[in-house]
Order: C-alpha cells, then sequence, then structure tokens
C-alpha cells in the first residue's frame, strides 16, 4: 500500500475542513456546464446530472465537493506529472494504467493514485444517475444471474466486499469480452485497469465518499447506493466491454 505521497489517503481526507465549511453553502453543481478547462492533456469528465440530483442517498454537498475537489486534485496531479513526462499526454488513462510497469519509475506513483482515482471517478459519475436504482434489466441482470448468483445474492456480496475493504479502497464488478461478471475489491485509487481487467461498475468506499452524511456508517453508504445506481447506463458499458471498447 502507498502511503508516502501526496495523493495519499490522509492528504485527501484533509478536505475534510473545507467540505464541512462549504455545506451550508449553495448547492451549485459545476457539471451544469463544461468543467473549467484544465492545464494539461486531462481534465474531468462532463457529468449529466445535477449535484442534488442522487438525493437523499447522496448529499450534494459532498457530491459537489468529491467532484471538484477530490476528483480535481487528482486531474491536477497528473496534468504536473506530464509536465515533466511527455509520455503521459501520449495515451489515454486506461493504456497507462494497462501498462503501468512500462512507465518510467518517476512517475509510476503518480499514474497509479492520480490515474487510478481519475479512471475510478470517470466511471463513478457515469454509472449513477437521478431517477434511477432498483433490480438490474437486460443483459447485465442475466449476466448477474449468471455469474453472480442472482441480484440479492450479488448486492450481500458486493455489500460486505465493500465492508471489508480497510480504510480507504474501491468495490467493482469486472467483466471480460465475453461478458463474465468477477467481484473485485482494490485499496486506495487502485484500479483493476493494473491488472487488464474491465471495469463494468464500482463503488467508492473512500470517507470522503460519504462521510458528510453518513459519518462512519459504510454499511448505511453501501446500501443506500443502490438506489442511484443506473442499469440502463450500466448496460451500455457491458455491451461496450464486449466489442472492446469501454475504457475506463
Amino acid at each position: 500500500m502507498i502511503t508516502t505521497n501526496a495523493f495519499s489517503r490522509r492528504s485527501l481526507l484533509g478536505f475534510g475542513a473545507a467540505a464541512l465549511a462549504l455545506s451550508a453553502a449553495p448547492r451549485v453543481w459545476a457539471q451544469a456546464t463544461a468543467p473549467a478547462a484544465a492545464t494539461g492533456p486531462f481534465s474531468l469528465p462532463k457529468r449529466a446530472y445535477e449535484a442534488a440530483a442522487l438525493e437523499p442517498h447522496i448529499d450534494a454537498t459532498t457530491m459537489d465537493i468529491h467532484y471538484t475537489r477530490h476528483h480535481a486534485a487528482f486531474i491536477t496531479g497528473l496534468n504536473n506529472a506530464a509536465k515533466d513526462h511527455g509520455v503521459l499526454a501520449s495515451k489515454p488513462i486506461h493504456e497507462l494504467l494497462g501498462d503501468i510497469g512500462a512507465l518510467p519509475e518517476a512517475v509510476r506513483v503518480a499514474v497509479r493514485n492520480a490515474g487510478g482515482g481519475h479512471a475510478n471517478h470517470s466511471m463513478f459519475w457515469e454509472i449513477m444517475g437521478a431517477g434511477a436504482g432498483g433490480a438490474p434489466t437486460g443483459d447485465v441482470a442475466a449476466a448477474i444471474t449468471k455469474d453472480l448468483g442472482g441480484f440479492d445474492k450479488f448486492k450481500a456480496d458486493f455489500e460486505a466486499a465493500g465492508l471489508r475493504v480497510f480504510g480507504s479502497g474501491w468495490v467493482f464488478v469486472t467483466v471480460d469480452r465475453s461478458g463474465k461478471l468477477a467481484l473485485v475489491s482494490k485499496p486506495n485509487q487502485d484500479s483493476p485497469l493494473m491488472d487488464k481487467q474491465i471495469v463494468l461498475l464500482g463503488n467508492d468506499v473512500w470517507e470522503h465518499a460519504y462521510y458528510l452524511k453518513y459519518q462512519n456508517r459504510r454499511a448505511e453508504y453501501l446500501k443506500s447506493w443502490w438506489n442511484v445506481v443506473n442499469w440502463a447506463k450500466i448496460n451500455e458499458r457491458f455491451a461496450a466491454a464486449k466489442a472492446g471498447k469501454l475504457t475506463v
């Protein structure tokens, strides 16, 4: 586990004070318009919904801080690294993560942490939405039944995996080109992309994803999160994965 770098758990949790200060501020989601231009090859992805769209399950203040502070910090870190290592601008993030061992040693920590954080969060915003939730549909529902024992068992196993993550990390569902699903968890901002696996969906269990609303109640957050999962978007990702077109 990497702990001594600019993108460590301690440094990101330092945003907690700012989060509390902003909790009474107007709830504005920068995603209503295009994100501010980044200085470098990497930028925040454009999102389709407002900060308050996922309430009451994820509060607007958490969503705003998570996107404009935490994800933006990863973008800044990548772009800073790219100033001294032009190779980072030559490939998309999924290719950099997928062949991280080939990168110069001096830049691997930045790509692992900031690059993993960028890829993980880009996926995270995409697979949630307003008016979502409920049971999975379509081909994804069939795959969950076939590979993960059905939706009820999958939910229980996914939540249990999220609770077992020590400290901070993610719980993911990966998918291969045949459509086979698997449940995996990762520490920190590690991505299954680094193991040459394709990410179908995942949930962020870093404290900054839920602490303003749920405090230390990660189990409650994990259960509530199903109410914002966008199964239509996940079916799109499933089809793209099987076609070899899914990146983050």
